[in-house]
């Protein structure tokens, strides 16, 4: 609503723009918060788990449950002829079977859902079930699967301009190969899920899940009900990063499986080690590129195939490499260019969605080309990506053909070079290096340019259900779940502000496929977008209803109507004043709705593969990032000395909160460019499968100094209030990271362009020291 808060005694009491504690907070300190496996035991419950595939690519020849049964509170052994309904599923292409039929595909697939009265029992049966299997030869690298054409969709493309002539204008040209890594998603708490048989065969699910409805979805279809039959609620998760938009499906599925056969309400949570070995990951990229550029650096020509890692099943995989390729460019113009994408068939758990969702692993793409470019003309990395920046009123159009509307990179790239002393510490850093014998410093300066909405048309949609009680609050329900990022927060704050009441007169409600129906994913970082929206639309026609009733009260027309914290009163005559509990009751006697549904669908946003045209976004979120890094020459370990961030958040509905995101996401993004790195062995087993053996940032990886902070933006006007999202940028910004490690590593032989797979961790660093500083420079 325009003006809204046009008052300033109105405005002094809105919530919007203010530190508002997250709505978990003092739960979370407390204890009190609850997730799926502190819901106590019913008296009947039972342990659901399951026993998974011994081998990464492998026949079924024979199933052997026989002593499984005589375990004593083993009550159920269930596999794929005990569906009720069909067993193919997936979010994109119905690929992947819940339990194996005739051919594993990745280790831990799995077989035979298993229901027991206790874990002991269960643990007893999944040694005793004999899997008769034939091995094959499994595939599990990129290369492997380029070479045996194993590929999951069709080889898609992104391109503009004539790469002949864009090659042509070049005074010089690189092409090589880049590699990054996987990552886990690492969330607090496993996957899990509880499932209640109602009456008449229908369930009530509680599932740790960032899609309610999918996992609604896929419960009807392979048990064979009917998509009513079925209510999942999603109270909260103890973090998810994408690694619960798709795959938290399977476990809830194998809890319902094990409920509807047994009657009795059952329970599965996953370990540590269970979880990380058989759920998908963050997806390895290698990158084909040749670039063309003039002696200046600027960027004529670039040809870029992407080949991702997608495993044994397409999950998210094909949508994560669309994003991947819309990302390519990030901050840059690029005259010629073309983009090709393709998903490569493996057997390891289909990779899914992560944190950036393919647009880290774009970016880091072009950054790495960036570095490599300028550290062969001699020139400075920031000189560079500036030079190819975005602009403002001309080449400021995406190979896709969308415009960059509202772009504030250019300031940020200057405003953030100024505060952080970047040149002057680029001297100093060069300084360091010519005289230090055993480390190296690096520092680099990162964009990124993420586009905030779906790239699926469809699913750029939400609805909410809003209700006014007759004391006066509020209970609010969307698609939206919160997994820690502050949705319910942000919800909470607009649907007060709409109507003019205190926070803590408004509830964010369990999300629940009951009262929300046919919802997207809380993914694509659009989740406060989205959903707040259908809050607004939602009180939007409340706060119409609520000023006719209170005009015809008055006896007055509705223009005369004045609503604000302190009530309802005629203009002119505050004496009249009622407060909002009286008018909400005096509407419920006059028998006028107090409850209602919003509907919101994002606006202009397309996209068509057939062309690879499009305007999939509805804004982009951009910002920069300066980090400076220090290595050990001798063993490869890196401390980050320090990292600067400025970005364009539009106006922050929470600042506290986005804070929070930005900083989060960060250190995440700052664990996939540096120590986190998935390890497998020859027959596809992973290695890194628990806390020991897989790192993630602690508080003594963070910066040693830290700043954060944005650029005031009013002229951000697309979205609501003024806000943008803040859940997925900043995760690339720690790009910056892993180019400063290049930039450093370019010290030890000035002669050779080096070459750096992502992630940096310390082996990696030691290698490419030891082959820069080999007598032919590796």
């Amino acid at each position: 609503m325009s003006g809204l808060f046009a008052d300033e005694s109105v405005q002094a009491k809105a919530s919007l723009g203010k530190d508002i504690p997250h709505d978990s907070a003092y739960g979370h300190v407390t204890g009190e918060s609850l997730y799926i496996d502190d819901i106590p035991f019913a008296k009947n419950e039972l342990i659901v788990g399951f026993l998974g595939s011994p081998y990464a690519h492998a026949i079924l020849n024979d199933i052997d449950l026989t002593e499984a049964r005589n375990i004593p509170g083993v009550i159920g052994l269930y596999t794929h002829a005990d569906l009720g309904g069909h067993n193919l599923f997936g979010p994109i292409i119905q690929d992947e079977v819940l339990l194996v039929e005739h051919t594993a595909t990745f280790i831990n697939q799995p077989i035979v859902v298993i229901a027991a009265e206790t874990r002991k029992a269960l643990r007893e049966a999944q040694q005793k079930i004999h899997l008769d299997m034939t091995p094959l030869s499994p595939v599990f690298g990129i290369d492997e699967a380029i070479a045996n054409c194993l590929f999951i969709g069709d080889t898609r493309t992104i391109q503009r301009g004539d790469l002949k002539s864009g090659f042509a204008e070049a005074d010089f040209e690189l092409e090589g190969v880049f590699c990054n890594g996987g990552q886990e998603h690492f969330y607090l708490e496993s996957q899990s899920a509880i499932a209640y048989p109602d009456e008449f065969g229908s369930l009530l699910v509680l599932s740790s899940t960032q899609h309610p409805s999918e996992v609604q979805a896929v419960i009807a279809e392979v048990l064979g009900l009917r998509f009513n039959q079925v209510v999942v609620q999603t109270k909260r998760m103890g973090g998810a990063f994408g690694g619960k938009e798709s795959q938290a499906t399977h476990f809830a599925v194998m809890a319902s499986l094990a409920a509807l056969k047994t009657h009795r309400p059952c329970r599965i949570k996953l370990t540590v080690d269970e979880d990380m070995v058989t759920t998908g990951k963050r997806h390895p990229f290698q990158s084909h590129y040749k670039i063309g550029f003039t002696k200046a650096g600027k960027i004529t020509a670039l040809s870029v195939a992407l080949y991702s890692n997608g495993g044994a099943a397409n999950d998210l995989s094909t949508a994560v490499m669309g994003r991947a390729m819309s990302h390519v460019d990030n901050a840059y113009y690029i005259p010629h260019i073309k983009i090709e994408g393709t998903v490569c068939k493996t057997n390891l758990p289909p990779n899914t969605a992560f944190r950036g969702f393919g647009g880290p692993q774009g970016m880091a793409c072009i950054e790495s080309i960036l570095q490599d470019v300028a550290l062969f003309l001699k020139k400075d990395a920031y000189d560079i990506r500036k030079l190819n920046c975005y602009g403002i009123g001309e080449r400021n159009i995406t190979p896709y053909g969308q415009l960059v509307e509202n772009n504030k990179l250019p300031e940020l790239f200057e405003t953030l070079a100024e505060t952080s002393c970047y040149k002057e510490r680029l001297a100093e850093v060069e300084h360091f290096n010519r005289e230090s014998r055993t480390h190296l410093k690096g520092l680099a300066l990162t964009p990124i340019k993420f586009g905030i909405s779906f790239n699926t048309q469809f699913l750029n949609q939400a609805n909410a259900l809003i209700h006014i009680y007759l004391d006066g609050t509020v209970q609010v329900s969307t698609g939206a779940t919160e997994m820690g990022q502050g949705v319910n927060t942000k919800l909470q704050q607009l649907v007060a502000d709409e109507l003019y009441l205190p926070v803590s007169h408004v509830r964010v409600m369990t999300t629940s496929t009951e009262k929300n129906h046919n919802t997207s994913a809380t993914a694509a970082s659009s989740s406060s977008d989205l959903n707040g929206k259908a809050c607004v639309v939602a009180c939007e026609s409340l706060r119409t209803r609520l000023i006719e009733f209170a005009a015809e009260h008055f006896g007055v027309d509705t223009k005369s109507v004045i609503w604000n914290y302190d009530g309802f009163h005629p203009k002119n005559k505050p004496a009249g004043l009622i407060g909002f509990v009286e008018m909400v009751r005096l509407a419920y006697l006059g028998r006028v709705s107090l409850g209602e549904h919003g509907f919101y669908k994002t606006p202009g946003v397309h996209f068509d593969w057939a062309t690879g045209t499009g305007s999939p976004f509805l804004y982009f979120t951009t910002g920069c990032a300066v980090s400076e890094v220090l290595i050990d020459r001798w063993t490869g370990a890196m401390k980050v000395l320090q990292s600067d961030i400025l970005m364009d958040i539009g106006r922050s509905m929470n600042p506290g909160i986005d804070r929070g995101q930005i900083v989060g996401a960060f250190i995440q993004g700052m664990g996939w460019v540096t120590n986190e790195e998935l390890r497998y062995d020859a027959n596809g087993h992973l290695l890194t499968h628990s806390p020991t053996t897989y790192k993630i940032p602690n508080i003594q990886d963070l910066p040693e100094s830290f700043q954060v902070d944005w650029i005031d933006n009013p002229d951000n006007t697309v979205n609501i209030r003024g806000s943008k999202a803040v859940g997925e940028p900043p995760f690339m910004l720690a790009l910056s990271i892993w180019a400063a490690a290049k930039h450093a590593l370019s010290f030890v032989n000035d002669s050779v362009t080096p070459t750096l797979d992502l992630p940096a961790t310390g082996e990696e660093l030691l290698k490419r020291i030891t082959e820069l500083s080999s007598p032919i420079g590796g």
